[in-house]
């Protein structure tokens, strides 16, 4: 049997994974990653004590030792800065699939190796495939509604070799069950929303507080003004409400289509596939992992431009910089810099990137 960390958030998800854990008879260990308190005062909630106090019941529960391990700085510089640096430079950074990469796998794992333990699990709708070869897979979680390996893209081999995904062979009514049947503190608790590790706070509040507004001009695709945005940190490609811009033409609405970061402009289209920089099928790709073996060579595979978006045909070529030219078979909507692009075969997850140059 193994000696196993387990990642508790204080949700039914990461409580389960503990709770089959012990089941299984391995050797576990609760821990809950302390990586924010909100002590700018942030609007929103933030509700980290009461995720300790859960995880902490959680672990009693079970019978197993409960840690609180402090992140606090390395959340600080790995992720906050990563994310207000993002939107400073007119990108949409994803803090979630970074967190996973720089946090759970990353300076947490680095904890538990150091600690004498084997694998870091967590309550990720992910699966993972041991190889004869002694390397590690990741593939899809088995609920096609929860599935959150593409959470994971950014993930390399020896982060993979050392993780467990216990609910990813399940659907979501199913941990529920095993919630209950383990009489589960977090059985009934709902999933948490928001910024990874931050709680119930709205990514526009979030940037407030630290980045000054910026206001310009909104204009459209022609350079006509329509009005006047607070800055363009807080839109993002694709944005439909929230721009304050009404559109002239029943049913059809104006959506962000591009930022001009030179004239501090925001541009706004039609919603609809005409609409210049709403649609684009060739993108250039960087910060680029492989979760195990890398593509050398021109292929075509399926790439994952969002969560909740459906795997796409593209083709992959490899550049001499290390960056991807990626080109979609079929035209995406709103394909954005700085969000993260997995790639897949056959529902294993090969690896990530992040859009840098989209067209």
């Amino acid at each position: 049997m193994a000696k196993i960390l387990v990642g508790l958030s204080g949700g039914v998800d990461s409580s389960v994974a503990a709770a089959l854990m012990v089941e299984q008879g391995h050797e576990v260990v609760g821990a809950y990653m302390k990586n924010w308190i909100n002590t700018d005062n942030v609007p929103g909630d933030c509700p980290w004590e009461n995720d300790v106090d859960d995880a902490h019941a959680v672990a009693k529960k079970l019978g197993i030792e409960f840690r609180v391990v402090d992140l606090i700085d390395q959340y600080q510089d790995r992720i906050v800065d990563y994310l207000l640096e993002g939107y400073r430079s007119g990108i949409t950074p994803n803090p979630d699939v970074y967190c996973n990469r720089e946090m759970k796998f990353g300076v947490f794992l680095d904890y538990a190796l150091a600690q004498g333990f084997e694998y870091v699990a967590t309550g990720h709708y992910a699966r993972k495939r041991d190889r004869p070869d002694g390397t590690s897979d990741i593939l899809r979680g088995s609920d096609t509604n929860k599935d959150q390996s593409y959470f994971l893209a950014l993930m390399e081999q020896h982060q993979a070799k050392h993780a467990l995904f216990p609910c990813g062979e399940m659907l979501k009514p199913e941990v529920r069950e095993v919630a209950e049947r383990f009489d589960l503190p977090t059985a009934q608790k709902k999933d948490s929303q928001g910024i990874c590790f931050i709680g119930n706070v709205k990514m526009t509040d979030f940037l407030r507080h630290y980045v000054p507004d910026r206001p310009g001009n909104i204009v459209d695709t022609e350079a006509k003004r329509l009005g006047r945005h607070k800055g363009l940190h807080l839109y993002t490609l694709g944005q439909r409400k929230g721009h304050g811009v009404a559109s002239p033409r029943d049913g059809v609405a104006y959506v962000v289509v591009g930022k001009d970061l030179k004239k501090n402009e925001l541009i706004v289209g039609y919603n609809e596939a005409e609409t210049p920089g709403l649609f684009a099928s060739k993108s250039v790709v960087g910060t680029v992992s492989w979760v195990n073996k890398p593509v050398t060579t021109k292929c075509k595979i399926e790439a994952q431009p969002r969560y909740r978006a459906k795997g796409e045909p593209v083709w992959v070529t490899p550049r001499e910089d290390g960056k991807l030219d990626v080109e979609f078979i079929r035209p995406q909507r709103a394909l954005t810099p700085g969000q993260i692009c997995g790639f897949y075969e056959n529902g294993v997850l090969l690896g990530g990137g992040v859009f840098e140059i989209v067209e």
